[in-house]
């Protein structure tokens, strides 16, 4: 088996292997975006890889049903069984097809290439694999969504307890990421607003068929009904995805994060978090054509410190948590 520090940076893994040791709870953290090919899988993997060689127990979740490619991230064969055996009921659990990735302490449960029940699951399905996800035997969970913003994907995104969203510095990449985000949180409405009996003045309020901000929506709704209003604006508050920027090119781009975040809270009410960038790779399509994993065939070049620093970032948010929780 081999072990990621053999790959990493002697420094990297000075630094990373006496972190604090605070108590660390199992987390799920889904990777999503409102299109394909802003590098949602090179982030999944990357976190999965960075999180396992500081000693965690992690499994990565190809939930890209219709096109699964996290494997190819790791640089191993698509496994036989995949999340279609467990859809279809061939498996009973997901770690009967959690397969070793030949990375210490880190596990892959692929995703479906060709089965179309797989990509659409019923709602019954939907809802046994996420009891089975949230049953996994791990310390952190890393779901690489789908592309686009359909039910599944949103419901994926909304059942983990960090949701990272992916752009890249293009306008209609951002514009696509914040459709994400937005159906995201009416998304997560839907399933509140029968706890706290919102139903009459949420569909009183969308009647009107205007498109609608997140923000503008709780002023309507407080509008009519104040209370209402206070338990819409504490699901907006506690909705605060983060942020990466992938494919950073040039200078300028270096703060396009900061600027969606505080565009975002200002206009739409959205308070997101930013995570970080990761700068473009011109050679990054050696190690797909290697099927090595980007984090360890560029270890020492930009792409890899970036991804690192990501991780960190997550790694201090769960160190918080931990600590919160003493």
């Amino acid at each position: 088996m081999r072990t990621l520090a053999e790959h990493t940076p002697a420094e990297s893994v000075a630094t990373s292997d006496v972190r604090s040791a605070a108590a660390f709870f199992k987390r799920i953290v889904a990777v999503g975006g409102g299109k394909g090919g802003i590098g949602k899988s090179l982030i999944a993997s990357s976190l999965g890889i960075e999180f396992a060689r500081r000693g965690r127990r992690v499994v990565l979740i190809d939930l890209d049903l219709g096109g699964a490619n996290l494997h190819t991230c790791l640089g191993i064969a698509h496994p036989e069984e995949t999340l279609s055996d467990f859809v279809l009921r061939r498996v009973e659990s997901l770690e009967e097809i959690a397969v070793d990735t030949g990375f210490e302490n880190l596990r892959l449960v692929s995703g479906s290439l060709d089965a179309i029940a797989a990509a659409n699951p019923l709602h019954q399905q939907k809802l046994r694999l996420m009891r089975a996800i949230q049953g996994l035997d791990a310390d952190l969970v890393v779901l690489d969504l789908g592309a686009g913003s359909h039910f599944n994907v949103l419901d994926f995104f909304l059942v983990a307890d960090e949701g990272i969203v992916t752009l890249v510095p293009e306008p209609t990449s951002v514009e696509n990421a914040y459709r994400f985000v937005k159906a995201a949180f009416f998304r997560r409405l839907k399933a509140v607003e029968a706890v706290y009996g919102l139903h009459d003045v949420l569909a009183e309020v969308m009647q009107a068929r205007r498109p609608m901000s997140p923000a503008r929506l709780v002023q309507e709704v407080s509008r009519r009904d104040p209370e209402a209003g206070m338990r819409l604006s504490e699901e907006m508050r506690a909705f605060r995805p983060f942020v990466v920027v992938n494919a950073v090119r040039e200078a300028a781009d270096l703060s396009l994060g900061d600027a969606i975040c505080t565009a975002w809270r200002r206009f739409f009410g959205i308070e997101l978090r930013y995570l970080g960038h990761v700068r473009h790779d011109e050679e990054a399509w050696r190690a797909v054509r290697a099927r090595r994993p980007l984090l360890l065939e560029r270890a020492g070049q930009p792409i890899a410190a970036d991804l690192r620093a990501i991780a960190d970032g997550l790694w201090a948010r769960f160190e918080e948590e931990a600590e919160s929780t003493r």
